[in-house]
């Protein structure tokens, strides 16, 4: 009602077109400044994409889509001032946030102010909180943990394992999830650790990692980390695989790694850029000089799930969107995606991928 007698008063006065008032605001969120700046370039990049070819097809319900962005910088507190700016705005729907340390708290705004949400964040408590407005696009913590832990019981017998985590509710999360599986095959860590994020000296660790004799690191955190961990391992003189997460995805690893970033194994969803539905965006991707890498993809099936969810309830208001969300399967770049009473995939899946010459694959 606000929007219609805004949109009179505007013709009213004359001079303006009520076309421009027609925008749908949607949005995304994330680390688009920092140390993770890398991931939040890659969503803003996929849901761009998405918006404009939605928008190129005559949007959604006859309204072009606009897109907001919040930089959350990874941060609790920024999130939930973001959560707050986004809802004064007026979307209609949100993708994000990145970290599962900000989703969490930016979720309790958009649940009270009616607002589905897609994430990518991990983490178990993004969905077992029992909020009805989350969606989870990817799997969780405890699934990949199982898949990457166990891996590395299957992988690595005899060998000397350390499990590390950079405290935060992803990082120690995940790397929890890795021991118990680890620990569940009868393979116990000779060290447990955790790290601060954002240091630049990890020497005291790469220190007791050597005199320990460990060779693996099962590592709970994200990229930025990893590679300064390698480096200063290899000038230690330390050989040391690292078997991380979904975060390990970032080609800014191989930059700041260097052909260390070769003993880097992680866990993800499998690869929406071998999915041969996605081929023509992937392309698309492509010909634009983006590499559709990590979490690109999935910003652009964010988008795609409200599109199509909105199409199906014939409505954005957020009742008709939760009830289509969670009752439907919708196909995107990243495969169908369906949910659960909790907001989590049906069918969510993890494989082992290396990077091996600046790119990752399929671990074999």
């Amino acid at each position: 009602m606000k929007k219609t007698l805004l949109a009179t008063a505007v013709l009213a006065l004359g001079g303006f077109s009520s076309a421009a008032l027609a925008d749908l605001p949607v949005a995304i969120a994330g680390p688009m400044t920092g140390q993770y700046a890398s991931a939040g370039d890659q969503i803003r990049k996929g849901a761009e994409m998405a918006i404009a070819d939605i928008n190129a097809r005559g949007g959604v319900l006859g309204e072009k889509l606009k897109l907001e962005v919040g930089d959350d910088a990874c941060d609790p507190k920024q999130a939930v001032s973001v959560a707050n700016t986004m809802v004064n705005k007026g979307i209609v729907f949100m993708h994000g946030h990145w970290c599962s340390s900000s989703t969490i708290p930016a979720s309790e705004v958009y649940v009270e102010a009616d607002i589905p949400m897609a994430t990518v964040s991990t983490n178990p408590q993004v969905t077992e909180r029992g909020l009805k407005n989350i969606f989870r696009i990817m799997g969780r913590d405890d699934q990949q943990g199982l898949v990457a832990g166990s891996y590395i019981a299957d992988s690595f017998k005899g060998k000397k394992v350390a499990v590390v985590d950079d405290k935060s509710a992803y990082g120690k999360g995940l790397a929890d999830e890795m021991a118990k599986a680890m620990e569940g095959k009868g393979l116990k860590p000779t060290l447990r650790e955790a790290i601060t994020a954002g240091e630049k000296d990890y020497s005291g660790l790469v220190t007791k990692l050597k005199q320990a004799g460990v060779e693996v690191m099962a590592y709970g955190g994200y990229h930025t980390e990893v590679a300064l961990i390698l480096r200063q391992a290899q000038a230690a003189g330390l050989q040391l695989t690292v078997m991380g997460g979904d975060t390990m995805t970032n080609s800014e690893l191989v930059t700041a790694a260097g052909p260390a970033a070769d003993n880097v194994m992680f866990t993800f969803s499998p690869d929406p850029r071998k999915n041969p539905d996605a081929a023509p965006v992937v392309e698309k991707f492509r010909a634009a000089k983006v590499e559709p890498e990590g979490y690109v993809l999935y910003a652009y099936a964010a988008m795609q799930l409200f599109e199509q969810a909105a199409t199906a309830a014939k409505s954005t208001k957020y009742a008709d969107l939760e009830k289509a969300m969670r009752g439907g399967t919708f196909k995107t770049v990243i495969g169908d995606l369906a949910f659960d009473a909790k907001g989590d995939q049906k069918a969510p899946g993890f494989v082992v991928y290396r990077w091996q010459g600046g790119k990752y694959d399929y671990a074999k």
